[in-house]
């Protein structure tokens, strides 16, 4: 049986001498993976004893940085406890992208049309 991560336990271990990491609700042990992040170990650190997962996605890791997170594994974290872990979408599935292309929209039809208006206006006043 996997072993259960509690809330205790997760922020016992936010050190950087003895770290783990909440993503995906699952627990993982990064001592020491710490010093061989490539963002370096800050970026881990500030995201201890509290769920990851968001950040863990918005950076837009790797497979090959996933692929490194499976030896690293403690258990699940318990799913009662005092942190309420955030939305757990599976990578890739595309919800950001949508997101995203939803919220620029705007910019999208709004940008170009005011280089074409500037544009115009240069040439009727220019000329």
């Amino acid at each position: 049986m996997a072993k259960v991560v509690t809330y205790e336990e997760l922020k016992a271990h936010s050190t950087k001498d003895n770290l783990y990491v909440l993503i995906h609700g699952e627990v993982y042990d990064v001592t020491k993976f710490i010093d061989e992040h490539p963002g370096g170990d800050d970026v881990i650190l500030a995201e201890a004893g509290k769920d990851a997962t968001q950040a863990f996605e918005d950076v837009g890791h790797s497979d090959e940085a996933r692929d490194l997170l499976p030896p690293l594994l403690v258990g699940s974290f318990e799913k009662d406890g005092a942190l309420k872990i955030g939305d757990t979408k599976a990578p890739g599935s595309g919800a950001s992208v949508s997101d995203a292309v939803e919220q620029g929209s705007n910019l999208m039809y709004f940008i170009p049309l005011t280089l074409l208006g500037a544009y115009f206006a240069w040439r009727f006043y220019g000329a």
